[in-house]
């Protein structure tokens, strides 16, 4: 059965959904829905359009990953959020819960990193290796719960599993992002498949200049329902920053 599709923002050209864990967000294999199928029905059945539906993909979250996704519904917007992305002139805003509490507990952590094509995975590597890219992140602490840590994170640059690699590099390991060396689950509402299993992070916000108004638009996608086995996912922000560990 396809994952339902919860609608961000539809304004013009611009549409936002919200992504569950586990779901591909383009270019899913024969008989799987990718997201932007999802969304491509979605727009079919709203507007009773015959036959194919335009739909521009901007970006991409990996597939255990949660939260806004940005479409466009022309060509024109599709190439000027294009540009956006791949300008760095888009404020993402990611949520993270971390196998242990970071030292210290804000900062600014620059890697280089190295993609390992046949892996499906990126390593940390010096600077000087042959196609290595630099990545750039800011992250702060929001709560602590046994052990473990809530961070918000604002990468300065859009690197292949970037917010990944590097937070488990210091040893802050995602909850459930078993490729790169977690040893916790995060459990699913419902049962799925293992290449379905998420991890906690999750795209939490994207703020963009609109494509034809050219104003700041802001997109947030509410936290999944399995965040609340992680004791952070109903806490209020300001409570979970000065939440004592335990």
């Amino acid at each position: 059965m396809p994952p339902s599709l919860e609608i961000l923002c539809e304004d013009a050209p611009v549409v936002a959904v919200n992504k569950p864990a586990g779901v591909i967000t383009q270019g899913a294999p024969p008989g799987v829905d990718s997201l932007a199928d999802l969304v491509r029905e979605y727009l079919k059945r709203k507007y009773s359009k015959p036959g194919n539906v335009y739909l521009g993909l901007v970006h991409r979250l990996d597939r255990p990953v949660s939260g806004v996704v940005v479409f466009a519904r022309n060509s024109k917007a599709a190439a000027r959020l294009s540009e956006q992305f791949r300008e760095h002139r888009v404020r993402k805003v990611y949520h993270a819960v971390v196998e242990r509490l970071p030292d210290p507990e804000s900062g600014t952590l620059t890697d280089w990193l190295l993609r390992d094509r046949d892996a499906a995975r990126v390593r940390l590597v010096p600077a000087e290796t042959p196609g290595a890219r630099e990545a750039v992140l800011h992250y702060r602490t929001l709560g602590r719960q046994r052990g473990r840590a809530w961070l918000e994170i604002e990468p300065a640059t859009g690197r292949m599993h970037q917010i990944r690699v590097q937070l488990a590099a210091r040893g802050w390991a995602i909850v459930g992002d078993h490729k790169y060396g977690a040893r916790t689950e995060l459990v699913p509402p419902r049962p799925v498949e293992r290449w379905q299993a998420p991890i906690a992070l999750h795209a939490r916000s994207l703020t963009l200049k609109h494509p034809i108004r050219y104003d700041d638009l802001t997109i947030a996608a509410p936290l999944p329902e399995e965040w609340d086995q992680l004791g952070f996912g109903t806490q209020p922000l300001a409570d979970a920053a000065t939440a004592p560990d335990r």
